[in-house]
């Protein structure tokens, strides 16, 4: 029985984002709504002074208040000390100013505390992913999805989405005061709310087109750069700096003809914002010009008028923007989402125990890596006896490394069936088949950090002389003793201060450091010569006896002393057996040993006595 994913739309996902960060929103969005309200105050209370306490006009109070204060008395109060007048003013801006204050810093710590959780979810779930997605994902548009689009999303939320109540309740406010002063008036302004609206959408649409091209472009572009840094030597070792390089420009001069695309976009966006922002102004002024001389409407009205259309232009302007912000943002979204959709590697609910010192069996195993794909492993079938070395023979492409990353399951099996000790491995926990199963890959690599850092990577509590230990079972403690820093010294990314040879015993001393049941070396001796590879696997035996050994090689010295010899052809098995049985049966095995020399096979022999 296996956990399955729970798979969200864009818009679950945001909410789940905002699972720590909503408290922090929340008073964000308070803080807004006080200081719209006292937004509100200021126009109000110009319109009082110009209109009540310099004009002289009869100040006329609502019913509830009417019998609470004294209109006149207050009139000639505040006419005698217009500077409380001015106080009040000062007052209600600074408490507007405190009130923006909390709203910046609120939606602030919510977009940090929104990104931790997002980073989080995505480096967690990136790293329980199937080996595939690795397969077919390049490295550097994982980065920019896991950064740039992160920032992204970030910034929306933080300073579009959140400011968004704001927005609705300044422009609702606005209108309804404004209707109450003048309903007549108030529709000039509302009439270009749903135009500006109209034409943000239609730019939305063009926006996320050119935003998702410009965002793939520059993945593309971060790829090329994390390659041509991670594959400096090789670049040089070909003299391929000029190619690479004109790549580079191609896909950077794609990037920058992009972004101008987008810029041109933006700058017609906000053309047209501002030229609908400026008919606004210009049609309140206008109208409440003419109802002021042929209609008698006081001053201090329409100052107060155009004080809230003033407010109002933001609002309307902010959600053009908004609605534009949007289609990035949920490009963005639908990039982050599409990784943390992906199917991880299955959780087995139903866990056994195996033995496993016991025997390993491949029961007809067929693979292909996908549905279309051509078959990797067909119908392979063997057994290795617990404690026993085996070894596995084959050409390029044969299947060697598929069928022991089957065994250590970074790939799902589909057809037939692997058992340790007489368990199907999909019925082992994931994490102690990892712990079990010591696996030296082919490609060797090595953390940024130093030799001992590297060697204890894969165990907790591990003492240096534990680490020196596995490394003298590797062969490694004498070409460590010749650094001046000793087990102290620092390997540069991916190990490149390290020779080939250095590299592959520094990661068998990684693995021989975790003490596996089983351990897999995937042609993980074919940078060391002959001898120190004999000294290696002689120690192994030493030192590992009841251990299970799977040697993957092309070296007929490395499997010759191998309990059992598998050679696979084309994803099949085409023969089996010992060293002196495959010599003797004249096929592949035979005439690789011949190629390879029997003398050199004979020598070996006398070195591992």
């Amino acid at each position: 029985m296996e956990t399955q994913h729970k798979v969200y739309g864009k818009a679950a996902r945001l909410w789940r984002f905002l699972r720590k960060s909503r408290l922090w929103f929340a008073l964000g969005i308070l803080c807004a709504v006080a200081m719209t309200a006292l937004e509100m105050v200021a126009p109000q209370i110009v319109n009082f002074t110009v209109d009540n306490l310099l004009s002289g006009e009869e100040l006329v109070l609502p019913a509830w208040l009417a019998g609470l204060v004294d209109a006149p008395a207050l009139i000639a109060y505040l006419q005698d000390k217009l500077w409380l007048v001015a106080i009040a003013v000062i007052v209600t801006g600074a408490a507007s100013v405190l009130c923006r204050f909390g709203n910046m810093y609120f939606n602030n710590k919510g977009g940090e505390s929104m990104v931790k959780t997002i980073r989080d979810d995505l480096f967690s779930h990136i790293g329980r992913l199937p080996q595939s997605f690795y397969s077919q994902n390049k490295t550097g548009d994982l980065i920019q999805r896991s950064t740039s689009d992160v920032e992204m999303v970030k910034n929306f939320v933080a300073e579009q989405l959140v400011p968004l109540f704001r927005v609705i309740i300044l422009l609702a406010v606005s209108l309804t005061v404004m209707f109450m002063m003048n309903p007549l008036l108030a529709l000039v302004p509302l009439c270009f709310v749903p135009i500006v609206l109209t034409y943000s959408l239609v730019f939305r649409a063009q926006i996320s087109k050119h935003f998702e091209a410009c965002d793939i472009c520059e993945a593309e572009l971060s790829s090329i750069t994390q390659e041509n840094l991670t594959g400096v030597r090789v670049v040089r070792a070909f003299g391929r700096e000029r190619s690479e390089i004109e790549k580079f420009d191609r896909k950077n001069k794609e990037y920058g003809d992009r972004n101008v695309r987008l810029t041109w976009l933006f700058t017609w966006f906000w053309i047209v914002g501002d030229f609908f922002s400026g008919m606004q102004v210009l049609a309140v002024l206008g109208v409440g010009t003419y109802m002021c001389v042929a209609h008698g409407m006081e001053l201090g009205d329409l100052l107060a008028f155009v004080s809230y259309n003033a407010m109002m232009l933001w609002p309307v302007r902010s959600l053009g923007r908004i609605v534009s912000e949007m289609s990035k943002a949920g490009v963005a979204l639908g990039r982050i989402n599409d990784i943390l959709n992906t199917d991880p590697e299955l959780q087995t609910q139903e866990v056994k125990e195996p033995d496993f010192k016991g025997d390993i069996v491949f029961d007809h195993v067929s693979f292909r890596y996908e549905a279309e794909g051509a078959q990797i492993l067909e119908d392979v079938s063997f057994s290795v006896k617990g404690g026993s070395v085996i070894g596995i023979m084959g050409g390029t492409g044969s299947g060697k490394s598929t069928l022991m990353g089957l065994l250590d399951r970074l790939y799902e099996l589909e057809d037939g069936s692997i058992t340790i000790g007489g368990v199907p491995i999909g019925q082992i926990d994931r994490a102690e088949l990892h712990r079990r199963v010591g696996y030296v890959l082919q490609d060797t690599y090595l953390f940024s950090g130093t030799i001992a850092e590297n060697i204890c990577m894969g165990t907790d509590g591990m003492d240096m002389d534990e680490v020196k230990h596995a490394a003298g079972v590797a062969c490694f403690d004498g070409a460590v003793s010749e650094f001046k820093e000793g087990y102290e010294t620092f390997v540069g990314e991916r190990g490149v201060t390290l020779s080939g040879g250095q590299k592959q015993r520094c990661s068998i001393a990684r693995m021989l450091a975790m003490r596996p049941d089983i351990m897999i070396f995937d042609d993980s001796l074919s940078a060391v010569d002959s001898e120190t590879d004999a000294t290696i696997r002689r120690a192994l035996r030493r030192e590992f006896e009841n251990c299970t050994v799977i040697l993957i090689s092309h070296r007929i010295t490395t499997l010759s002393h191998a309990d059992k010899i598998v050679v696979l052809d084309e994803g099949r098995v085409a023969e089996m057996g010992t060293h002196e049985e495959l010599v003797a049966k004249g096929g592949i095995y035979s005439r690789v040993c011949s190629m390879q020399g029997r003398d050199e096979v004979q020598s070996e022999g006398e070195v591992t006595a």
